[in-house]
């Protein structure tokens, strides 16, 4: 960061340190905002009304190009804070790009949208520095999010509850789907909990957050969010627990109540987790394991190995691939595998190298959720929500930046001979 130092024009008078950056402007939370909107998709569920998927692009679209130009406004110097996760990330352009040129239109499209994507990030990390700041942005706007979700189902519960989702929630005004609803849900609560922990927030204010979330997210049934939710909080809180009492505390309640609810509640959570499917259904993952079969076993130039076959809708003959790793080798290769791996092992292993903290703690909850939640979801290779957790994450390992002056020499007084005092 630039230190601007003013003096002032008396000798034998110190210098006066202005500090580094004077906080992060508030049109920052709304560049994130759209980061998010972004992510949000075009395709889901049928809403109350039924909205053209054109018109929902154009929005999710115009709020990327929105991002940009605002985080170009605010960063006119293009100043950036490098890192290995952005450089990284931006390497991934170049396979993608390398096996999209021979689909046409629509992955150059694909691709020119994850190359704004990482170039709002790059304009973002100025204001990168290991705090909250970003944390709080990121809850605010899910919660929002699920807000409308819960608006929906309050406006048109049959509409929310569908039965071609087996009467999961799904959004009513926004075509969401239920691990979508399950993912925003787990990763709000989740930082929610840790901030709670860490005396950051209220205990009401984390409450009117984390209870409501948690009934969205038992009416999504969505296993893979909740594991994710549950494992990561373990994670999390156990890096926290030799330096905070409140996180052995809750550490200690959490493990006595999970013991008590899984005898009381047994047979209700079995109900719950199996959602109506047979231990075979269970076993094949709902049909996953036979499109992943498929995917391995189709044949494939050297080119489309390495590269991958283009940026598509993470799709294999018109099903959904369901797993973040198998969908970049099947669009970006094994380059694009590589580096996906390589993000998740520098951000993992830079978050054990770092002191025991909140934002520490807040970052290994974000990027295990992310891991185990990549077995079945995809993202971690295009512009997804998966990235933006990622993409928060690396901000809070960000080394704080040195906000102490540096010493100052003392300009010695010079001595003026008697005659020039007249």
């Amino acid at each position: 960061m630039d230190r601007n130092l003013k003096s002032g024009g008396v000798p034998g008078t110190r210098a006066a340190a202005v500090p580094p950056t004077a906080g992060t402007p508030k049109a920052v939370g709304v560049v994130w905002a759209c980061l998010a909107l972004n992510t949000l998709g075009s395709a889901g569920a049928k809403t109350v009304i039924a909205l053209p998927r054109s018109l929902i692009q154009m929005v999710t679209m115009g709020a990327l190009v929105a991002a940009f130009v605002l985080a170009l406004a605010l960063n006119p110097r293009l100043r950036f804070r490098a890192s290995a996760f952005l450089f990284l990330l931006t390497l991934l352009l170049l396979p993608s790009l390398i096996s999209s040129v021979q689909l046409g239109y629509g992955a150059l499209f694909r691709c020119a949208r994850l190359a704004l994507f990482v170039g709002t990030l790059w304009l973002l990390s100025r204001w990168w520095d290991g705090s909250l700041t970003f944390v709080r942005y990121h809850i605010r706007m899910y919660f929002a999010v699920l807000v409308l979700v819960a608006a929906g189902l309050v406006i048109a519960p049959g509409t929310a509850m569908p039965e071609y989702y087996g009467q999961r929630l799904v959004g009513a005004l926004w075509p969401l789907t239920p691990p979508q609803i399950g993912q925003y849900a787990a990763v709000i609560i989740g930082l929610t909990v840790l901030l709670l922990l860490g005396r950051r927030t209220t205990g009401a204010g984390a409450a009117l957050v984390i209870v409501p979330s948690l009934v969205l997210l038992a009416m999504t049934h969505t296993r893979t969010a909740t594991l994710g939710l549950l494992i990561g909080l373990v994670l999390a809180i156990g890096s926290l627990i030799l330096t905070s009492a409140a996180a052995r505390r809750f550490f200690a309640w959490a493990v006595l109540c999970a013991t008590v609810a899984a005898v009381v509640f047994s047979s209700a959570l079995r109900t719950w987790f199996l959602r109506g499917q047979s231990q075979g259904d269970l076993s094949n993952l709902t049909g996953r394991a036979k499109v992943w079969d498929a995917l391995l076993s189709a044949p494939r130039t050297t080119g489309e190995t390495v590269f991958g076959t283009g940026l598509g809708d993470k799709s294999f003959d018109g099903l959904p691939i369901d797993n973040s790793w198998l969908a970049v080798y099947d669009e970006q290769g094994l380059i694009g595998v590589t580096i996906v791996g390589a993000l998740i092992i520098v951000l993992g292993g830079v978050a054990l190298l770092r002191p025991p903290s909140l934002p520490r703690a807040c970052a290994i909850f974000l990027i295990s959720y992310c891991a185990i939640s990549s077995y079945t979801e995809v993202g971690l290779g295009d512009a997804s929500a998966y990235l933006l957790h990622l993409t928060l994450a690396a901000s809070l390992l960000v080394a704080p930046a040195d906000a102490t002056p540096p010493p100052t020499v003392e300009v010695p007084r010079r001595r003026i001979p008697r005659w020039a005092r007249r």
